[in-house]
């Protein structure tokens, strides 16, 4: 089987008047987009909108859930506790629902945004309150998250992908390291990082060890400066290299007998 990847970037993030990224040029890269639903950004009638976009280019949608922080764009750790970490994502990917069904798309995905996500790799309460959730919304939704929450997943019952990152570094702990403002890095030489990613479970950290990383789907965050330049490279890397980029719906999907 050849191998196969799913393409993911963080949308929709634009609030009122103010406009984060470039979600036009960005959407026809992708296979799925994990949309904000107004907590960390977003709003309404982005979320419709963003919704739109995605169905006019065939990509499938997902919510995008992070901590109740516009100011903070939702990177600022909130010391909640699993119950309410379970209802926000709930809610959040409950206010995406009804702007997808009128399109005729259903909720692919769920992945946490920001503090959420870190915080929910490295806490097992936080890991069963996602897994929660996700599984409350419906048997196909599916999980995007770092490997470490697979097992979580498994034990709810609940599909799950693994994602990985080329725009942002690695720690020489597996840790992922954030950046307040996203800096502007080489497309060609990002898509090569992916590239090696998929084809040798590796990438590169930020003190210069290799560090070992299955993943199904890599992340292109739609806040950098220039996204779609960085996607469009991959989807030409991977195509030349013979890589399947596909959903993460296919990705989980019974095989064929």
């Amino acid at each position: 089987m050849p191998f196969r990847v799913d393409l993911n970037a963080d949308m929709g993030e634009s609030y009122g008047r103010w406009t984060l990224g470039d979600d036009a040029s960005l959407m026809p890269h992708l296979t799925s987009a994990n949309i904000a639903c107004g907590f960390h950004g977003g709003d309404p009638h982005v979320m419709r909108t963003t919704v739109a976009l995605a169905v006019e280019h065939g990509v499938s949608i997902g919510a995008h859930v992070g901590f109740p922080d516009l100011i903070g764009f939702g990177r600022r750790r909130i010391s909640a506790s699993p119950d309410e970490v379970r209802d926000y994502v709930l809610y959040q990917a409950g206010a995406l629902q009804p702007f997808a069904e009128p399109q005729g798309v259903r909720l692919q995905h769920v992945k946490p945004h920001g503090a959420l996500y870190p915080m929910t790799v490295d806490d097992p309460a936080y890991q069963q309150a996602v897994c929660e959730a996700t599984a409350e919304l419906g048997p196909d939704v599916i999980l995007l998250m770092a490997p470490k929450v697979a097992e979580a997943a498994a034990a709810h019952g609940v599909p799950f992908v693994s994602e990985g990152y080329v725009d942002l570094d690695y720690d020489g702990q597996g840790k992922i390291i954030i950046e307040r403002v996203k800096q502007l890095r080489d497309p060609q030489a990002t898509a090569e990082k992916a590239l090696r990613l998929i084809h040798e479970d590796k990438v590169l950290s930020a003190d210069g060890t290799d560090l070992d990383l299955h993943v199904e789907s890599i992340c292109v965050h739609g806040d950098a400066p220039n996204a779609p330049e960085i996607a469009h490279a991959m989807r030409e890397v991977f195509e030349g290299a013979g890589i399947d980029v596909v959903s993460l719906a296919e990705l989980t999907a019974a095989p064929t007998p």
